[in-house]
Parts: structure tokens; C-alpha cells; sequence
């Protein structure tokens, strides 16, 4: 599985952007797809997930702002992010798995990443 994330780019603080990932080769297997946050310096954080089935997670700090969504038929995902603050400044990176659990041990492939950035 291939995954190519597009949609990143710079935006003040306030506004809103949408990422997306689509997915291509064995397809079939994947249950559970997201989007992790990786800040400059810091280790990546899980911050949406989506099943196969369209149940949703997402952490306290992002919980009202991003809103994950999944097309199966195209075998793509998508991240609204709203009210951005420049903490958000990251390269989110697109991940795939077999499991509908998506921690990073969970991860079966993981997308190039595209960067995000937040200025006050």
C-alpha cells in the first residue's frame, strides 16, 4: 500500500485547511486509516483515526477543530482542520493499517508527510 498526502501549506492562525490521502496498491487490507502530527523536534502523535466503518477517535487537543473523513470507494482520507493555532505547525503524515486501532504499533504504512504551518 502506497499512501500520498496532499493539501498542506501555510495559513494564519484562526483559518482552516483540508489534507488528503489517497491510497493505492492492496487496498483491500485496510481497516483503520488516519493522520499523525509531527512537530518540529517532537516524537508523532496520533491526531484522527477513522475504521473501515467510519468510527471516528480523536485526541482532547483537536477534539471540535478536525473532522476525518473517508471515502472507501476511493480509497481516500481526509482531515478539515479548523480554527488552526501555529501549535498546530507540523508535517502531518497519512497512516494506514490492518487493525481498526491505529496507535503507532498498529501503523502498516505510513505516507510521506506534508507540512503544515501556523503563523500568529
Amino acid at each position: 500500500v502506497q499512501l500520498v498526502e496532499s493539501g498542506g501549506g501555510l495559513v494564519q492562525d484562526g483559518e482552516s485547511l483540508q489534507l488528503s490521502c489517497a491510497a493505492s496498491g492492496s487496498t483491500f487490507s485496510i481497516n483503520a486509516m488516519g493522520w499523525y502530527q509531527q512537530p518540529p523536534g517532537q516524537q508523532r502523535r496520533l491526531v484522527a483515526s477513522i475504521t473501515e466503518d467510519g468510527q471516528t477517535t480523536y485526541p482532547d487537543n483537536v477534539q471540535g477543530r478536525f473532522i476525518i473523513s473517508r471515502d472507501n470507494a476511493k480509497n481516500t482520507v481526509s482531515l478539515q482542520m479548523n480554527n488552526l493555532k501555529p501549535e498546530d505547525t507540523a508535517v502531518y503524515i497519512c497512516a494506514a493499517g490492518t487493525d481498526a486501532r491505529l496507535w503507532s504499533r498498529y501503523v502498516n504504512w505510513w505516507g510521506q508527510g506534508t507540512q503544515v504551518t501556523v503563523s500568529s
